[in-house]
């Protein structure tokens, strides 16, 4: 069980005081599990030090710009799998399923097959067992890295560390053709208007008109919420 999953989930989620707080404790970690290539972890300590000196409204801001405003970046992996066919629904009943039966319980609102939930699933499970889980959406990973070092941003180092430690076993057929899809300018909001168009506000990142007063980041667990589930469960059980 390794807790660096934990503090890379934490980055993926939409920033709270919380994060800012721990961000010197998150370096700590992924300093002391060295799981995190070399290459990569001079660039989380970077993105973990604009955490802790932003402005906690910029980072927000940033965050629902990147990951809210467009789908090429969703963090809702089944979503670049699936997209809005009912493949996905059972997919991610199933996955909702087996972090039951490994004793993660979803909140009303979560949804399984987003990211930060995923890699917090994984912070539970014996280090082979999640760097096998690790691979099967790893293509998603690495189209997402692609999109954000595009981009320009810090974010892409925690997508890049995934891959890292996952030692890029992708494939590169699913990546390519991840990458020939249309990657959205989150500033031309026609063109955002156009990909949404018709599109399930139930499905995808939060955002106006999502149902239950969602918050941004499609139902992402509470900075808080997540710290307090830092360790596995009691009863969960490895196979």
């Amino acid at each position: 069980m390794s807790k660096t999953f934990k503090v890379l989930s934490l980055l993926l989620t939409y920033p709270e005081a919380e994060m800012q707080a721990a961000a010197g404790e998150m370096k700590t970690i992924l300093a002391a599990e060295k799981l995190v290539p070399a290459n990569c972890l001079a660039g989380l300590n970077e993105l973990l030090d604009e955490f802790a000196a932003g402005d906690i409204y910029d980072l927000q801001e940033r965050y629902v710009l990147l990951f809210d405003r467009s789908r090429s970046l969703s963090l809702h992996l089944f979503e670049h799998i699936h997209g809005e066919s009912r493949d996905r629904g059972q997919a991610m009943v199933d996955l909702g399923e087996h972090y039951a039966r490994h004793g993660l319980d979803l909140k009303a609102g979560e949804l399984p097959d987003f990211l930060p939930l995923f890699l917090e699933f994984l912070a539970t499970r014996p280090l082979p067992e999640a760097l096998e889980l690790l691979e099967q959406p790893l293509h998603v990973i690495a189209a997402l890295g692609e999109r954000l070092r595009k981009r320009g941003s810090a974010y892409a180092w925690v997508m890049l560390a995934l891959e890292g430690i996952a030692k890029g076993k992708l494939s590169k057929a699913a990546l390519d053709s991840l990458l020939t899809e249309p990657d959205e300018d989150p500033d031309d909001l026609e063109a955002l208007d156009r990909t949404w168009e018709d599109q399930p506000v139930t499905f995808g990142p939060g955002g106006p008109g999502a149902a239950g007063g969602v918050s941004p980041g499609g139902g992402c667990p509470a900075v808080r919420d997540t710290l307090a589930r830092m360790d596995p469960p009691a009863n969960a059980k490895s196979h």
